[in-house]
């Protein structure tokens, strides 16, 4: 798999920060950049800035009175009364000064990485700092305020392109599935703890799309507790025939990493393992199907220095071509910068088998993932032509 891949970043993405004690925090970021560096995984010409999204761009996937709202609470540096009708000055959305430049420098770093593979200087791209999913036409959600994913589809889509956006985030991508709810060009795919017992509570396997998009949105609700093993079963059972029958130009992947056990919002169990096996996946099936095309940007991930820096440097390795051996320990630069940590820092990029060892109801909590599985087979109309892979 040949091709350039670029990284999106700029140390400006710091500024995108709630409050001291919020679980958002982009500190996570700078130490995937980190454990990048020491790897000898992040060349200077393999890096690319970001540039804050124009108006007219936010305005693609945003209402011009939310838009308006975000600009002056962040002049402000504080709610208003009326902050909280657009779901901010929240608890998951406090208002900060200067949110709509930091938001809008999120949303540009996904534009970039778009314009990188539209002109054909890249054939893959990155934005770690991007994957903003909850946020709504007219509202933040779930510490995003706007949806860089979205208004980043929506220009694809005027550019004639067919895109299929894969979400492995632990929270359903419920913003992006309502913006292309009704659009048969738009794929949307998203894998996530079920609704029954996480934010935002939606994203059922029953929500297929609407009028001429129905079919286009695929949801499987996972159960608590699922392992690498169960998810990976699922991920390879949808996604390369629903691939094949979409016919994508381009594919986005949202790499949401609080998916992993040690993540304190969720209650999945994935293992870095279940990342480095999934990234592969993902860069196969961009060549397989979308002429190799592939953005993909970061999201979810909350356990900030044991995971999401092993994570995302996994799947930037993948990216470029590089992929990170079974074996490769942790920097021990990094570790040694973190010799305080408590817990310590593992010492593997990729877990090894059995770090998260299995629950006595493995059995049954893979049981209850197949029985949505088929739901969604028999239900979706994307897999009438694949019934010989049920």
């Amino acid at each position: 798999m040949s091709g350039r891949a670029v990284f999106v970043y700029s140390d400006a993405y710091q500024a995108y920060r709630f409050t001291p004690d919020h679980p958002f925090n982009p500190v996570r970021l700078g130490w995937t950049v980190d454990v990048l560096g020491e790897l000898g995984l992040l060349h200077p010409e393999e890096r690319v800035a970001p540039r804050p999204a124009a108006l007219d761009e936010i305005l693609l996937a945003h209402s011009p009175a939310y838009v308006d709202v975000v600009q002056e609470l962040g002049r402000l540096g504080r709610a208003t009364p009326a902050a909280a009708f657009y779901g901010l000055g929240t608890e998951d959305d406090p208002v900060f000064a200067g949110m709509h430049e930091a938001a809008a420098l999120s949303v540009g770093g996904t534009l970039v990485a778009a314009e990188q593979i539209l002109s054909g200087q890249a054939l893959h791209a990155l934005n770690i700092g991007g994957g903003f999913h909850h946020a709504m036409r007219s509202q933040a959600a779930g510490f995003c305020i706007y949806n860089d994913v979205s208004i980043t589809i929506a220009k694809l889509r005027d550019a004639g392109l067919r895109v299929a956006y894969i979400d492995i985030d632990a929270h359903h991508g419920d913003g992006v599935q309502e913006a292309f709810y009704r659009d048969p060009d738009v794929l949307t795919v998203s894998f996530h703890e079920s609704g029954r017992y996480l934010f935002p509570g939606t994203g059922w396997v029953e929500d297929l799309g609407a009028g001429p998009g129905y079919g286009t949105s695929l949801n499987l609700p996972l159960e608590p507790f699922t392992d690498d093993a169960s998810w990976l079963e699922l991920l390879d059972a949808v996604l390369d025939p629903a691939l094949k029958s979409f016919r994508a130009d381009i594919l986005i992947t949202e790499f949401g990493v609080d998916g992993h056990a040690l993540d304190p919002l969720t209650d999945l169990r994935a293992s870095t393992r279940f990342y480095w096996e999934a990234a592969a996946r993902l860069h196969t099936l961009a060549h397989r199907h979308c002429k190799g095309r592939w953005l993909a940007v970061g999201g979810g991930g909350y356990e900030l220095l044991r995971v999401v820096p092993r994570a995302w440097a996994i799947l930037w390795a993948e990216m470029r071509g590089t992929p990170i051996p079974e074996s490769t320990p942790l920097p021990v630069e990094f570790r040694a910068r973190h010799a305080d940590a408590n817990p310590p820092l593992p010492g593997w990029m990729v877990d090894p088998r059995g770090t998260v060892p299995p629950l006595d109801r493995q059995r049954e909590i893979s049981g209850r993932n197949r029985a949505t599985l088929a739901k969604l087979r028999h239900m979706c109309p994307l897999f009438a032509d694949n019934s010989t892979n049920a």
